[in-house]
């Protein structure tokens, strides 16, 4: 009984661990309070730098402006350059953490995360569907954030960034709609566009409340990115399959949907630690390579081939 305390209390405390650095996150990159009662952007030095979660560039209390964004505006540009400084900055952050960005850092799956705790009914998308749509973020990335804005060239000889402009739902959460609210000249010019964007948006914080982070698993292109890093990323997840009794509970909780007795470090696992705070048997651990969890876990695996 007093074992269970202490591991129910764990729990708490991880999971505490992981709101907290969401909220970190989310206000380090969009701290600029100001600028929401302002109505008005952020304009300094930092905007230059993009974070490395999706986050809108015209969100007022943005502090950085979104690695996505500026892809787009890079290759759709006049000058058609690569972006090469944020594509190393997404390797690097992809290198070291895998997906844990999306489950730790991104201020979106927190607004996700939040949404599912309303009661709602919980829906499980059968594997015939769930498995092929997974696909879809990748054909976001390549198609609306890379491929149209580089070949499809307007008269202007500038190209817009398409998944900005017609689908990211961050962008209308943070920036669209605060920036309506705060200016009635953007209001009366509000057309189809918008219109469509908050359909967009609706439907995915509908869904959410229904599926655990529908837009992570299937038209995040920022995650698609990082989920090309995930088996090798530093920071890993593991599964002492000799502690593991199969009972499942871990996949039952997993806010993607992952085989984890299977599959514990492919690439939709966001890191989140919601299977490990239900393992009973602890054979969940996650760290970095060369952390105590990593030797921990050879030294069982050195034991066990010996």
């Amino acid at each position: 009984m007093h074992r269970d305390r202490v591991k129910d209390g764990g729990a708490k405390r991880r999971m505490s661990f992981q709101r907290m650095m969401q909220l970190v996150s989310a206000a380090v990159a969009n701290g600029y309070v100001i600028g929401f009662g302002r109505g008005r952007i952020f304009t300094g030095g930092t905007k230059a730098v993009c974070v490395p979660v999706l986050n809108c560039y015209s969100c007022p209390g943005a502090l950085g402006a979104c690695p996505i964004g500026a892809l787009s505006a890079a290759v759709g540009g006049r000058k058609r350059h690569f972006p090469f400084y944020v594509l190393g900055m997404l390797m690097l952050f992809g290198i070291v953490l895998g997906r844990a960005v999306c489950g730790l850092l991104c201020p979106f799956g927190l607004v996700q995360d939040l949404l599912h705790k309303i009661p709602a009914p919980r829906l499980r998308v059968p594997g015939k569907i769930d498995r092929p749509a997974r696909y879809l973020k990748y054909a976001v990335l390549l198609v609306l954030v890379i491929g149209l804005p580089a070949f499809a060239v307007t008269k202007t000889g500038v190209t817009p960034p398409y998944f900005c402009e017609y689908v990211c739902p961050a962008g209308t959460l943070g920036g669209g709609i605060p920036l309506m609210l705060a200016d009635p000249a953007l209001r009366t010019l509000a057309g189809a566009l918008f219109q469509w964007k908050v359909l967009v948006l609706a439907v995915i914080v509908t869904a959410s409340m229904f599926i655990h982070r529908p837009f992570c698993r299937y038209l995040c292109p920022l995650g698609a990115f990082y989920a090309l890093f995930n088996r090798f990323s530093f920071f890993q997840m593991h599964l002492d399959k000799g502690r593991c009794t199969g009972c499942k509970a871990c996949e039952q909780v997993c806010p993607m949907a992952v085989e984890v007795t299977k599959d514990v470090n492919g690439p939709e696992c966001i890191r989140c630690g919601a299977c490990k705070d239900v393992c009973p048997t602890g054979a969940l651990t996650s760290g970095f390579a060369g952390s105590g969890c990593t030797r921990h876990r050879k030294e069982k695996e050195s034991q066990t081939s010996g």
